[in-house]
């Protein structure tokens, strides 16, 4: 059976996340039927990464497996007109060896959290960015973020239900930036790694977000992470504001 890659956009919100579930929508559910209307028995759907309830991707990547070798153009196309009206796009496709896997082959994802700070209520970013009425200090968040880069027990950020074997993970590079926009002062942290523990760029964020406001100083967070003690961590930010923007792989399927 011909295998395929998909780049796989969508809006976390109306989805319990990205794996199937038996009562609950999920994007996975999604893809799933929607390549169900294309041909029959058709295997699970495998990703590279599985986004929690909420938690939105402009880059996840999964793979199918199908009977008839597809035109990877007319796969996509097929599968955005199966897949209305649900938040979910397919913005490329590809044919992969069969050996290829969509999480295995994987050696970094990337992640992007976005905070918007004003007062108003936001409109069009409403369910798509974290909104804070204080303003942060995006240096002092910065210089804290810096801790976090390197090889680390990541306990101190990590959920009690991670599955993960280890703690042990490294961080190849995590940035904060600020920019003026129409919706307000956004905060963007950018986080890539090969992979991630459960929670972990969501308990950064929040962590961060306390040395924003000047609740904690910058050096306060390498303290929280040679504690390895989730006590140590800072609130774990809310979903709505987390993207999946990329997976790398030694040769880009989609170049």
């Amino acid at each position: 059976m011909p295998r395929y890659a998909l780049r796989v956009e969508y809006d976390g919100a109306p989805f319990s996340g990205w794996q199937r579930q038996a009562d609950r929508p999920s994007v996975q559910g999604a893809l799933e039927a929607a390549l169900a209307r294309l041909e029959a028995d058709v295997p699970s759907v495998a990703a590279a990464g599985r986004t929690d309830a909420g938690v939105h991707a402009l880059g996840q990547v999964a793979q199918c497996d199908l009977a008839r070798d597809w035109d990877p153009f007319r796969l996509s196309e097929a599968l955005n007109y199966h897949l209305k009206p649900a938040p979910v796009a397919i913005t490329a496709a590809a044919r992969v060896a069969d050996e290829w896997h969509a999480r295995f082959s994987a050696v970094e994802r990337r992640y992007l959290y976005r905070i918007v700070v004003r007062r108003a209520p936001q409109t069009h970013l409403a369910g798509l960015v974290w909104q804070l009425r204080q303003p942060l200090d995006a240096a002092a968040m910065q210089q804290a973020a810096a801790h976090l880069v390197g090889h680390h027990d990541f306990t101190t950020f990590r959920s009690s239900m991670c599955q993960a074997k280890s703690p042990l993970k490294t961080l190849d590079a995590a940035a904060v930036t600020a920019s003026e926009t129409d919706h307000g002062t956004e905060i963007r942290l950018t986080f890539r790694a090969r992979s991630f523990l459960h929670n972990q760029v969501r308990s950064f964020v929040g962590t961060l977000e306390r040395v924003g406001t000047g609740a904690w100083p910058p050096d306060a967070v390498a303290t929280a992470l040679a504690a390895r003690d989730r006590a140590a961590c800072g609130p774990v930010a809310p979903p709505h504001g987390l993207y999946l923007t990329g997976v790398g792989y030694p040769q880009d399927p989609f170049a």
